[in-house]
């Protein structure tokens, strides 16, 4: 039976060698207790404030262009989960993040630098069955002020259920970004950080992330706070 103690921290839980299906046969409720819930984080004031054309989950080409957009390209994905650790069913995910020069698809933004038209910016993916999603995209970098990271909404209609934020495992920054340190629980940021893989034998030097996404019982209510 698997104990409370075992030395494995909640990301290694969802990312680790044991899978779900491997926990739950050790003992009842014992997902409910390990699968602790994705923080919430701050929206910022860079949600596109005007949605490309093309929304979907291929972040690295716009529409039929030929030019793909500038950066490491990495295949992100992962799962929707409740705390019990069950696939939650008919949500969208969306992503939002600064293209290669550290501009956002946003007027306040990209209205005073020039951006990478090629890099969309923003995409969707209404999650599977059993609650998966997939991005291509690119390897988040820093701009002033901020550590590299990517924004992350799961809706359910037009209901939002979770606004969150994903960083780069390991990357110097983080220590110094106000964002991520505003959160106070060390096993709890753990749940954002993500590693960026090299994909073995990639001639274009991709790279794999994996961001598992877990839900609270109860949605909340009203919109969140935007606060940066």
């Amino acid at each position: 039976m698997l104990s409370m103690d075992t030395p494995m921290n909640r990301r290694n839980l969802l990312r680790g060698g044991m899978t779900l299906g491997t926990l739950a046969l050790f003992a009842p409720g014992v997902l409910a207790e390990e699968l602790s819930r994705t923080p919430r984080m701050t929206e910022g004031p860079f949600y596109p404030d005007k949605l490309p054309l093309d929304t979907d989950n291929d972040l690295i080409v716009v529409n039929d262009a030929i030019t793909p957009a500038v950066g490491e390209i990495t295949h992100l994905t992962g799962r929707v989960l409740s705390a019990s650790g069950e696939p939650v069913r008919g949500v969208v995910v969306e992503i939002w993040q600064v293209d290669n020069k550290g501009v956002y698809l946003h007027t306040a933004d990209s209205g005073r630098r020039q951006r990478d038209t090629n890099f969309q910016g923003f995409g969707r993916c209404a999650a599977s069955g059993r609650g998966e999603y997939y991005f291509r995209t690119i390897k988040p970098v820093p701009y002033p002020g901020r550590t590299p990271h990517i924004h992350v909404r799961v809706k359910k209609g037009s209901r939002e259920l979770l606004t969150t934020q994903l960083f780069i495992n390991g990357h110097p920054q983080n220590g110094q970004d106000g964002i991520f340190r505003g959160i106070r629980d060390p096993l709890d940021r753990e749940l954002v950080l993500v590693d960026f893989k090299p994909i073995e034998k990639s001639k274009l030097g991709e790279l794999s992330a994996q961001f598992d996404i877990v839900l609270g019982v109860t949605p909340p209510e009203g919109p969140e706070a935007k606060r940066k």
